[in-house]
């Protein structure tokens, strides 16, 4: 293995670890099973707007780093055979 494609491993298992606490921590958006059993009494005591807004910021940002990472390292495989 080379060097930059366990660079491009690490980042994605990064990334990949980062991105499933981030979506975790978004605010419900109604409708679930959470609102059925009462979790939509909560859900306006949640974070700010601009917490929220940042939140999505970082949630993308990371979701692309992890895309790249895969196209990357599908392109890494395919031109190393």
């Amino acid at each position: 293995m080379t060097a930059l494609r366990i660079t491009l491993q690490v980042l994605l298992v990064l990334a990949s670890l980062l991105l499933v606490p981030l979506v975790l921590l978004h605010k419900g958006k109604g409708g679930g099973l959470s609102d059925m059993f009462g979790g939509g009494i909560t859900a306006g005591a949640g974070s700010s707007g601009v917490a929220e807004r940042n939140l999505n910021r970082i949630t993308v940002s990371v979701a692309l780093v992890w895309t790249v990472m895969i196209v990357l390292l599908g392109l890494i495989e395919k031109f190393s055979e």
